[in-house]
């Protein structure tokens, strides 16, 4: 799936990806809330089905170029799985992280929201924790064993997971700690207070480190 143009190109589809994840992310939860005449269940439901098919074409579009990784714990698994460049790691995770808080911002732009702002929506507790544990969990396995058999289907598959996630999770599915530091800088339906962000964090790691586990006895590297 790497075959970029030219130097520098993975980093940038990743940084331009991520942003433009979290502008559909963010945005949409905007939208959602101003239209939903306070009916919080379609609100979220209308804010899954736009991440959903933002995320879809953004696969699609730099797939090519650096994977779409767009999530840091992504990045983590795919390289301790060997089908990711150790040398990617940094400049990978920089970009998602610089990325994802340019889409927040954009977002507030487009919406004449102030810019500059911090979440005051608490997302906390066990179950919130566990939620992000097994959201996280699933992507990284569908990922992991989705791109070792280069799975055509694994675009549409990642998309319909995180759908299917914003509802059979507590926590409306994170699975991503560069989404977790920016939806913390965005007081706004997707948002989560900045107190509340590591321990996602935390939990994310959790879930991924025991997707590469799971993949490693379910398919061994090297068996496709």
């Amino acid at each position: 799936m790497d075959h970029p143009e030219r130097p520098g190109a993975p980093v940038l589809a990743e940084a331009i990806g991520t942003a433009l994840l979290l502008a559909g992310v963010v945005g949409s939860g905007i939208m959602a809330e101003r239209l939903s005449d306070g009916n919080v269940g379609l609100a979220l439901l209308t804010n899954a089905i736009a991440t959903g098919g933002v995320l879809f074409a953004l696969i699609v579009m730099f797939g090519p170029l650096s994977g779409a990784h767009f999530n840091p714990v992504v990045t983590l698994a795919l390289t301790t799985d060997g089908q990711s460049p150790r040398a990617r790691v940094l400049p990978f995770l920089a970009a998602q992280v610089v990325g994802a808080i340019l889409g927040v911002w954009l977002a507030h732009l487009m919406f004449e929201l102030p810019i500059l702002q911090a979440s005051a929506k608490v997302r906390t507790g066990l179950g919130q924790w566990a939620a992000e544990a097994v959201a996280t969990f699933g992507l990284v396995l569908l990922i992991l064993l989705g791109a070792r058999r280069q799975a055509p289907a694994l675009p549409a598959a990642v998309a319909a997971y995180i759908v299917g996630a914003y509802w059979f999770t507590a926590s409306t599915s994170f699975a991503n700690p560069a989404v977790t530091i920016a939806r913390s800088l965005s007081d706004t339906f997707a948002g989560i207070a900045p107190a509340d962000a590591p321990a996602f964090i935390v939990a994310q790691l959790v879930g991924a480190a025991l997707a590469l586990g799971a993949a490693r006895l379910l398919a061994p590297a090297g068996r496709k």
